[in-house]
């Protein structure tokens, strides 16, 4: 489906993922990769934080579990996130246009949620770290649904608290994962890819677009020709 096709309704709500997509923190994180695999005279190509992108805290141990074993997965695992930490700590980055995006979604009084791998509380953190947790309604936790990303849940779960169908929610995504999740519950994805490319065969419902900014022009004319 085209990026500059017409969304073609007005969404019921819109539903966001985090890491990747608001926040510029798959490059802070990969950097911490990077950082505790030389402090560990660990050799991992990028290639094995990549394929992480967009998965549970469950899978993404399994993967590097089995790239490297269980004792240099855990220690790699416990540095990387303690340098991560204090990049949180002092905030995040936040993508450019999300914030543009967030105030065309409220002045149209669309609902948002934030729908994410990281568990909940370190996800309200980050986003209020960022000065972006005022503008969701809810927020979507890893541990949150019974089954996480790729599978439909986590985004079944947040239209279920929102009130909406499932059918008219539009989701922003960045990872392939996020995006067969999305799709798999019925609703219609837009895909800002970041560090991993978009899958190069997309589904009906499924469009992709440089930046937010790109995103904001594709929702626009649908709220406001909906006035």
């Amino acid at each position: 489906m085209s990026a500059s096709a017409t969304l073609g309704f007005r969404p019921a709500a819109v539903l966001f993922d985090m890491d990747g997509l608001l926040l510029d923190s798959e490059r802070a994180l990969l950097a911490c990769w990077r950082e505790a695999a030389r402090g560990l005279q660990a050799s991992v190509d990028d290639g094995v934080w990549l394929s992480m992108i967009g998965l549970s805290d469950k899978v993404c141990d399994q993967l590097l579990q089995d790239r490297v074993g269980i004792s240099l997965a855990h220690a790699l695992r416990e540095r990387c996130h303690a340098l991560y930490d204090l990049r949180v700590i002092a905030g995040i980055p936040v993508k450019p246009g999300a914030f543009e995006l967030l105030a065309l979604l409220q002045h149209h009084r669309v609902p948002r949620a934030v729908v994410t791998s990281t568990w909940r509380e370190r996800a309200r953190q980050k986003l209020a770290a960022a000065e972006l947790l005022g503008h969701f309604g809810d927020v979507i936790g890893g541990r949150d649904a019974p089954r996480p990303k790729p599978a439909p849940d986590p985004y079944l779960l947040a239209a279920e608290r929102l009130g909406v169908p499932a059918r008219d929610c539009v989701v922003l995504e960045d990872s392939n994962a996020g995006v067969q999740a999305a799709l798999a519950a019925g609703m219609h994805a837009i895909q800002v890819p970041d560090l991993a490319p978009a899958d190069a065969v997309q589904l009906p419902g499924h469009r992709v677009v440089a930046s937010l900014h790109e995103a904001r022009r594709l929702i626009e004319p649908a709220l406001q020709s909906a006035q």
